[in-house]
């Protein structure tokens, strides 16, 4: 499905970002791994190019201009191209996580400058860039918490809870997607983003039955059930999708 296609993951050496790349790989893509962590990111190359994939690892810093913009030009030096980005990097502070009651303004602020900063701050460098090279993709990774309320019922007596940085980051996500397709929808460039339902991250058994009772069969997801929406956002398969959250959660919005 991607064929040669030159696609740039940001935090490739995550979850979610090392699964998304070898999916890439695995369709015949070049899956650049760009993470703020280097190691990680060339662990997830090694695994590529054990099972004979393409893949190459780049430090990035998705908050940082200067990083972003010497990723593009380093990349263009080698490829000649850069097909699609991936904004999947999951930035926060060392106090990210607390109550509602216990979010200072500082953290609420530091914590949407990382994230939703960094992720306005790759789409803009890499659109201007797809706008002087014929075109591009970006896909945004959002949340199902950024299209609804949260469930706080699931939360109880699991010492979680679901982020208020992380509800206005996404949903502010999800229409920062629909500015750049707008913007941007003439100079052949799409942006989309995924939203998927949670994933599996060694989360509490109290807090896994009470979430699957909003689900159908599947409950909290596998990172690889992500990736078939993944695909067809990069792939030819939806050249004429632009703007759109495509949302993967096995019924939980419902």
């Amino acid at each position: 499905m991607l064929n040669e296609k030159v696609i740039v993951v940001t935090g490739g050496g995550g979850l979610l970002g090392g699964h998304f790349c070898r999916a890439i790989a695995a369709q015949g893509g070049i899956a650049i791994v760009a993470d703020v962590n280097l190691d990680a990111a060339q662990s997830i190359v090694a695994t590529i190019n054990t099972n004979n994939g393409r893949a190459q690892a780049v430090a990035l810093d998705i908050t940082d201009a200067d990083s972003v913009e010497r990723v593009i030009a380093s990349l263009h030096a080698v490829y000649g191209r850069i097909d699609a980005v991936i904004n999947n990097a999951y930035p926060r502070n060392a106090r990210w996580g607390k109550k509602l009651e216990e979010v200072t303004y500082a953290d609420f602020c530091e914590n949407v400058g990382l994230h939703l900063g960094g992720y306005f701050l790759v789409a803009q460098k890499f659109a201007l860039y797809f706008r002087a090279h014929g075109g591009g993709n970006i896909v945004n990774m959002a949340s199902i918490y950024g299209t609804q309320a949260p469930r706080f019922d699931i939360y109880a007596d699991t010492g979680m809870t679901m982020p208020v940085e992380y509800a206005a980051i996404k949903a502010a996500i999800i229409q920062l997607t629909k500015y750049f397709a707008q913007y941007f929808k003439t100079d052949n460039i799409r942006c989309n983003s995924l939203s998927p339902g949670g994933v599996l991250n060694h989360q509490p058994e109290t807090f896994l039955k009470k979430y699957s009772d909003y689900c159908g069969s599947k409950g909290m997801l596998e990172p690889d059930d992500i990736i078939g929406a993944l695909l067809f956002l990069l792939s030819d398969s939806s050249r004429y999708m632009n703007g759109q959250n495509l949302i993967v959660d096995d019924g939980f919005c419902l």
